[in-house]
């Protein structure tokens, strides 16, 4: 649980580093296909792998119940489906030698029947859900202040409103979740066999 406390830190810095690399990328009026493009969303895809075990290692904090468990599941269906938009734009990007050629297999991928859906306007959106139900879970048992929930909800819509503030939703997420670091600490800790004496 230790390197649980350290996945639930490297998920918000993932997307923060995403959008940080994303600003980068757009300060010479040109932004995909290339470096700039791919280095930015195999961070953020990094970043959301790195979500799956912290929000495992968040839900560990909680009893066991259906509850957590079917939020757990929503979560990472979100995530899966947000990873594979990850991969689609990588995959685009190294096909493409264009942003025209770029933006038109991003339309052909998303003509595909349900795919819209599944993999950008509805399904990903999920994890963004199950993380703020997590966080609430997690604040009803005073495994987080009350404020995370709030904080963490900024964190998500920031972005939404410009892809420019995922630096700051990155880091407002940081922030939100951060102070379940010493109770997975304390878990992990408890969870590590005794050293044997000889």
């Amino acid at each position: 649980m230790k390197r649980a406390a350290l996945f639930v830190i490297a998920g918000p810095v993932g997307i923060a580093a995403y959008g940080l690399v994303r600003l980068w990328g757009r300060s010479d009026g040109v932004y995909g296909p290339g470096l700039d493009w791919q280095a930015a969303h195999l961070v953020g895809l990094a970043g959301m792998v790195c979500f799956v075990p912290a929000v495992l290692a968040l839900a560990g904090l909680l009893p066991r119940s259906p509850w957590r468990t079917g939020v757990v599941a929503l979560t990472m269906v979100g995530l899966a489906a947000t990873m594979v938009q990850f991969g689609a734009d990588i995959v685009e990007g190294l096909l493409a030698t264009d942003r025209a050629e770029m933006s038109a297999l991003g339309a052909d991928f998303k003509d595909i029947p349900g795919v819209e859906v599944a993999f950008y306007d509805v399904v990903p959106q999920f994890f963004f859900l199950g993380l703020v139900v997590l966080a609430g879970m997690l604040v009803a048992r005073r495994r987080l202040p009350w404020w995370s929930v709030p904080l963490l909800v900024v964190g998500i819509v920031a972005p939404a409103v410009t892809l420019n503030l995922l630096p700051v939703g990155g880091l407002c997420m940081l922030a939100a979740l951060a102070p379940a670091l010493p109770a997975l600490r304390q878990q992990g800790e408890r969870a590590e066999p005794p050293v044997a004496v000889r």
